[in-house]
């Protein structure tokens, strides 16, 4: 019973700093009222959405969205021009992060307004990349890109890493359920199964590659993370983990070299056991049973 005391202690503190550091220091505020607001959602409990996004695996799956995002050089060029990740990463991580819980799983009142924050913010970013091409980041083309890049790689994660996998019609349901996401934000014809997602990804490869600002950004994410030392070394397994999920078309370009071998035999197997410590670690405790 004694050693019980500080397993608990130990899953608290991991769990108030991993929470600190993705939803940022009104995370308490906007867990309760994400969760504890009474109302109708997007998405029941039953959806694969919420399995998904509230899922440890989404820390890998989030890294590979970014290096896969950074392949589209408009997409790439606004991210460079105007979100401040290098000055303000986890500023930008924390603002994801609410994103994704809010139309997960807040009210559909709730999960509106974000939505319509983020295609306020759309709205007013535009220029032009290196290359003197214009961007404008409420483009439907340059939307559906960063989304499907997230699906992909959000559900490819959780079936590589999460606690338990989706069967197939769920993989369809989850992406289906992202659709809905992205047809608000403006997207006006997104994938709705796995068909239709491999397809709309193979339909972009020939726009995309890895522009200077892609190279710069994959560096940063990965060698220079604005972590303390303590840290460095989880972050590192989860970021291998980010570049072994992606496929070769999106590795070679970024110059990030495969290992084969490696990374069946070390690379993923620690992505699997860091995963499940983080969930562990963040996941809510149980209520004492009444005596």
């Amino acid at each position: 019973m004694d050693s019980v005391k500080p397993a608990c202690a130990v899953r608290e503190r991991l769990g108030r700093i991993l929470f600190s550091r993705v939803a940022g220091p009104n995370g308490p505020e906007n867990r309760a009222r994400i969760h504890d607001t009474p109302g109708p959602r997007w998405f029941g409990p039953d959806r694969p959405v919420r399995q998904v996004h509230g899922d440890a695996s989404m820390f890998i799956g989030g890294l590979r969205a970014l290096l896969l995002q950074s392949l589209h050089p408009l997409a790439m060029a606004a991210v460079a021009g105007h979100s401040g990740f290098r000055g303000d990463p986890w500023g930008r991580l924390q603002r994801t992060s609410t994103f994704l819980a809010v139309t997960t799983f807040g009210t559909a009142e709730h999960a509106q307004e974000a939505v319509d924050r983020v295609r306020s913010v759309h709205e007013t970013v535009r220029g032009l990349s290196p290359s003197g091409e214009p961007y404008h980041a409420a483009d439907p083309h340059l939307l559906c890109w960063v989304h499907i890049a997230e699906v992909d790689s959000f559900l490819r994660a959780h079936q590589r890493y999460g606690a338990r996998p989706l069967d197939g019609p769920e993989c369809d349901g989850y992406i289906d359920d992202m659709a809905r996401v992205a047809h608000a934000l403006g997207v006006p014809d997104p994938p709705h199964n796995r068909a239709e997602l491999a397809e709309r990804i193979a339909a972009y490869r020939p726009e995309l590659r890895a522009t200077r600002e892609a190279l710069d950004a994959a560096r940063f994410i990965l060698l220079h993370p604005p972590l303390p030392w303590a840290a460095r070394l989880p972050y590192a397994v989860l970021a291998a983990n980010a570049v072994a999920a992606l496929p070769s078309w999106a590795r070679e370009p970024l110059r990030l070299p495969r290992a084969p071998g490696v990374e069946e035999v070390c690379v993923q197997p620690a992505g699997k056991a860091l995963t499940g410590a983080i969930g562990w670690a963040m996941s809510p405790r149980p209520t004492p049973a009444a005596t």
